[in-house]
């Protein structure tokens, strides 16, 4: 079935078409007839396959047919709460993309930015909102937010959300929303937590859920390489100069690291971008709005881009710390190879982080392809970087083999 064929507005389509979607992902297919009549629906499906178009399209679609050109001042419609700033903007962007030539007034809300252009937007009242806790709940109380017209919610990454403590917060929002709304719950994952949650807040809902063997989409090729901690540096200098034209994203574990990464890539002579939770929201969405271009095509960042968030043709994305959530893996390397596109993703295993991969391992369900570096090849890639003397090439080496083996000599005791 092809959109054309649905019963949703021509602006619609006509938006559709210009962004080149023509048939719906499996999410979508199944989730946007019970969105459309107004079902309550429960869906879990891995990141990339299409997740916020799957209700975008029909909730621009209610919200075009249920559109007033007057409202009270905070008056909302829709509510779309989400974790993060970025995915928050994200999403508001993917509606305004689709309901360009509808009427539907449409608003990202975000903190960590001047709140005087929300409020003179919300006092108009708005039709969709996508918002984070903090500033949804800080507007609010001030008096500039309505949630008693609410017709529509939606939990985006709900499974992230509680991690992040949000349970809370979504609870408080349900106070103070209409009983009769209808509810839509999106979720990469589902285990008896998030199952609680989700039928705590949605009745008799449709259950969909997309869920292939392989959490890892077939798209993405994904390999370990073993690597000493010190000398990661010298492996990604070599895999930017060796592909100097690719956009390569690499997560790390803190901020700090963030930043002495992007101090050892500048050492080289190597521009990156840094981002992370500590930087400021203007400073994350130049960062973003640079990479998203191509500008610099090197971004160094914490988990904080690791879910929901899409970039446009990242090639690479690279492990530089491998995460201590074993689901965080799938996340992250879901960057890539998003859509029809194909990317590769290569992680880099300090003797340490060994059992972080065991636990990967174990969450994906069979083993992480190796890439074999022979001595010779390690140490050509140190002595390829412009940073280390010769006379300290082989020190670096034999620091290596020491510790891998015992590494695998910790192993067999175990």
């Amino acid at each position: 079935m092809k959109f054309e064929q649905y019963r949703i507005s021509e602006e619609l389509k006509r938006s559709l078409e210009d962004l080149g979607f023509k048939k719906p992902t499996d999410i979508q297919y199944k989730a946007i007839p019970s969105i459309l009549k107004g079902d309550d629906v429960l869906a879990i499906a891995q990141t990339g396959t299409g997740k916020t178009a799957a209700f975008a399209i029909p909730v621009l679609q209610l919200m075009q047919q249920r559109h007033r050109s007057k409202r009270t001042r905070g008056e909302v419609k829709c509510l779309v709460m989400v974790p993060t700033r970025e995915l928050a903007l994200q999403i508001a962007e993917v509606f305004k993309q689709l309901g360009k030539y509808t009427p539907v007034d449409i608003l990202g809300l975000v903190g960590g930015v001047d709140a005087e252009a929300q409020i003179r937007k919300l006092d108009k009242g708005v039709d969709i909102l996508i918002a984070t806790p903090g500033r949804m709940f800080d507007l609010r109380a001030q008096g500039h937010l309505d949630l008693s017209h609410v017709q529509t919610l939606i939990l985006d990454e709900a499974d992230h959300m509680l991690d992040l403590g949000f349970i809370r917060d979504i609870r408080d929002v349900i106070k103070h929303i209409p009983s009769n709304h209808q509810t839509l719950f999106f979720s990469a994952t589902i285990d008896e937590h998030i199952k609680d949650l989700a039928y705590s807040v949605v009745r008799n809902p449709i259950r969909i859920q997309i869920s292939p063997e392989d959490p890892v989409s077939k798209n993405i090729s994904h390999a370990v390489a073993y690597v000493g901690m010190d000398d990661k540096r010298f492996f990604l200098e070599r895999l930017v100069r060796e592909f100097p034209d690719k956009k390569i994203l690499v997560f790390v574990r803190t901020k700090v690291r963030a930043e002495r990464v992007v101090a050892a890539m500048e050492r080289v002579g190597i521009q990156s971008l840094a981002m992370h939770g500590g930087k400021e929201q203007g400073d994350r969405l130049a960062v973003m709005t640079e990479f998203r271009k191509g500008e610099n095509k090197l971004l160094i960042t914490t988990d904080v881009n690791a879910r929901g968030i899409d970039i446009p043709n990242v090639d690479y994305v690279v492990n530089y710390d491998l995460p201590e959530d074993p689901e965080s893996y799938v996340h992250r390397i879901g960057r890539t190879g998003r859509g029809t596109q194909k990317g590769q993703a290569i992680s880099f295993c300090s003797p340490e982080e060994k059992p972080l991969l065991d636990a990967i391992h174990e969450y994906i369900g069979k083993p992480v392809k190796e890439m074999t570096i022979s001595k010779n090849e390690y140490e050509a890639t140190i002595q390829f970087s412009e940073e280390v003397p010769n006379e300290n090439v082989q020190l670096l080496i034999e620091q290596h083999e020491a510790a891998m083996k015992a590494a695998k000599k910790k192993k067999k005791k175990k």
